[in-house]
């Protein structure tokens, strides 16, 4: 992963040299901005693999610097915030983010994030493609395809959908799923999952309240179906 390029978005000067000192340690090539206008700018222009992306930003906050890059890229995308509420957590997922870090933070912890969900992106062993009904989901291209029209999914949402098509009629908990798409232990924010996976569902199912290929299994977690199988 040495030489992937990083993006660091904090209109805190401190923070952006801490995060990048560690980011350069691990061999990372690193891309700061110091506000929202700024940060478009250089994802734009610089196509950065990763951003992890500070909410409060002068000229344009964080949240709507995230919907206008999920508009148009699949960039992974880390919110660092001083927001803790699970409410602020989980408006950013919905909005396309792929992980949320709360300030004060651990410099290595977040660099261990940014390690997992780099490792996620394409290149992994498995089948080339999946195809069930009008889906088809293309690991080679790590794009996700429903009657012939790409579901612009993130790298999150590919990466739930993959580890749930390959092995439909599974039932995964929500900690295997945390543990399979994201690496590392959510301390406990299983909602985090809920969120990625109402997102799948939007851009998945012709109704997102009835989907016929994400089951929810309650009270242990979720399972892929066959086409045609809605049980």
């Amino acid at each position: 992963m040495a030489g992937k390029r990083v993006l660091i978005v904090d209109d805190d000067q401190k923070t952006v040299e801490l995060v990048k000192l560690y980011l350069n340690r691990d061999g990372y090539r690193v891309l700061t901005a110091y506000d929202g206008i700024e940060a478009l700018r250089q994802a734009r222009e610089r196509h950065p693999d990763l951003i992890v992306l500070d909410l409060m930003l002068p000229g344009m906050d964080g949240l709507e610097v995230c919907r206008t890059l999920r508009e148009e890229s699949d960039v992974p995308i880390i919110m660092l915030t001083a927001k803790t509420t699970e409410q602020d957590k989980l408006t950013g997922l919905d909005l396309g983010a792929d992980d949320y870090v709360t300030k004060p933070f651990s410099p290595k912890e977040l660099a261990a994030r940014v390690r997992a969900l780099l490792r996620r992106l394409p290149g992994e062993r498995g089948p080339s493609e999946i195809k069930n009904g009008k889906l088809i989901v293309d690991f080679g291209k790590h794009q996700a395809f429903l009657d012939g029209s790409s579901l612009n999914l993130t790298p999150t949402e590919f990466k739930l959908l993959g580890i749930l098509a390959k092995e439909p009629g599974r039932v995964f908990s929500r900690a295997e799923i945390i543990d399979k798409a994201l690496g590392y232990d959510f301390e406990g924010f299983d909602r985090t999952i809920d969120v990625h996976i109402l997102n799948l569902r939007r851009k998945l199912e012709a109704d997102p309240d009835h989907p016929k290929y994400i089951k929810t299994v309650y009270g242990v977690g979720y399972k892929f179906l066959e086409a045609g199988n809605d049980t």
